[in-house]
């Protein structure tokens, strides 16, 4: 069966979903140039723009805390359509209001709340619309998709703010609009079983959720070698290679093409086997990409290690949300994707800060080699803990597709 036949098979509200994200991370075309726009458009320092990009990102964390709730308790429309209205007015009061710079922070952390709103409810959304054995599938394409976005937002987000950081503003706050209207027209407000109840406590079972919550917060240090990457990668290819800030661009397009063009692949390959040992070999593929850094440290090794950590990373990214959709009951799914957003966000605040002040005052070598024994320590854990079959290996029989909207 063809990628594209499976996604014919997924509902259409699912279909319309991975668009409007896709469009979504094209169209975000302010936070990637933020600081500039701070510093050239509102005339602050770079030290001062930082802070108040520091304390606005907070809104990210906070956005995934709510998400879960707002999901589990209303809806996962409203959740997605609520993101996406905060992530524009934050980013409009930023484009047309000329006050304070602590009213910078304020606006910024409305419109991140928004962004981290969004991931979850998708995630928790997808959960809703499909059958098991097509999650680690629609996982895939979702993920395959947000990065796809991701790599042409910030080269359309330089080419308007080249123009206009008007146009820059209208242009990120236009797209998320589009994705709203999307939403509100085709997704669902609630595609969930109201009868289902008995089968969601099965769903449980007697030890309840901890092995969730466990593999969710273990797959933090997968993260940290991902948003470590982000901050330190830019150092080492200017400040220790002495390369030209144009090479840096080159890593995140070897990043996409992997992405785009294995996802797929990979998706099949991961078929037919357990949770654990695609998390093992998600961790072996993050650490064999980090010990090429730390081993040969060159221009060619950081392009060889983002193919390699790449594969790691589709991995995990679709076996975490699999995992959490297949194991938790469907009244408490939206709580553990906020949890999984939580993570990341937690991460993005965290590792930046660890690995600046640990390049500062030892070098760049320990930041490379402390990023190497994140993915080890992550399997490690993994190692000895209890995980259970996904849904699709214990059904008798497979789960009918769910009908399309």
């Amino acid at each position: 069966m063809t990628w594209l036949t499976r996604l014919r098979e997924l509902p259409l509200a699912l279909r319309v979903l991975f668009l409007a994200s896709f469009i979504n991370r094209a169209g975000m075309f302010v936070f990637p140039l933020l600081a500039v726009y701070l510093v050239r458009g509102k005339d602050l320092s770079p030290g001062e723009a930082g802070l108040l990009i520091s304390v606005g990102s907070t809104g990210l964390l906070v956005g995934s805390l709510l998400s879960g709730p707002l999901c589990d308790r209303r809806d996962r429309r409203t959740a997605l359509l609520t993101a996406l209205l905060l992530n524009a007015a934050g980013y409009l009061g930023l484009a047309v209001l000329d006050g304070p710079p602590w009213t910078y922070a304020g606006l910024l952390f409305v419109a991140l709340v928004g962004m981290g709103m969004f991931g979850p409810a998708s995630n928790t959304l997808v959960a809703d619309l499909t059958a098991p054995e097509q999650r680690p599938f629609a996982y895939t394409v979702s993920y395959i998709g947000n990065n796809l976005g991701m790599g042409i937002g910030p080269l359309l987000g330089g080419l308007a703010a080249a123009y206009s950081y008007h146009v820059m503003f209208a242009g990120n706050i236009i797209a998320g609009l589009l994705c709203a209207a999307l939403i509100a027209l085709w997704v669902p407000s609630d595609r969930r079983d109201k009868v289902k109840s008995s089968k969601d406590k099965a769903r449980s079972g007697p030890l309840g959720h901890h092995h969730v919550l466990l593999l969710v917060l273990v797959s933090f240090f997968y993260v940290v070698p991902l948003i470590g990457l982000e901050y330190a990668l830019p150092l080492a290819v200017t400040t220790v290679l002495h390369e030209s800030a144009g090479l840096v661009g080159v890593v995140y397009t070897v990043n996409s093409i992997v992405v785009v063009g294995l996802g797929l692949a990979m998706e099949k390959r991961m078929q037919g086997h357990g949770t654990k040992p695609l998390l093992l070999v998600s961790g072996a593929l993050w650490a064999a990409g980090l010990a090429v850094i730390v081993v040969g440290f060159s221009l060619p090794a950081i392009l060889l290690s983002t193919v390699i950590w790449t594969l790691g990373e589709i991995i995990a990214s679709v076996v975490v949300p699999t995992y959490i959709a297949d194991h938790v009951d469907e009244r408490r799914v939206g709580s553990f994707m906020a949890l999984n957003g939580f993570v990341l966000g937690l991460a993005r605040l965290a590792v930046p800060a660890g690995l600046g002040a640990l390049w500062t005052a030892q070098g760049h070598r320990p930041v490379f080699l402390t990023l190497l024994a994140a993915p080890l320590v992550g399997m490690a854990a993994y190692a000895v803990l209890r995980t259970r079959p996904t849904a699709a290996a214990r059904s008798p029989e497979p789960a009918a597709a769910p009908a399309t909207t």
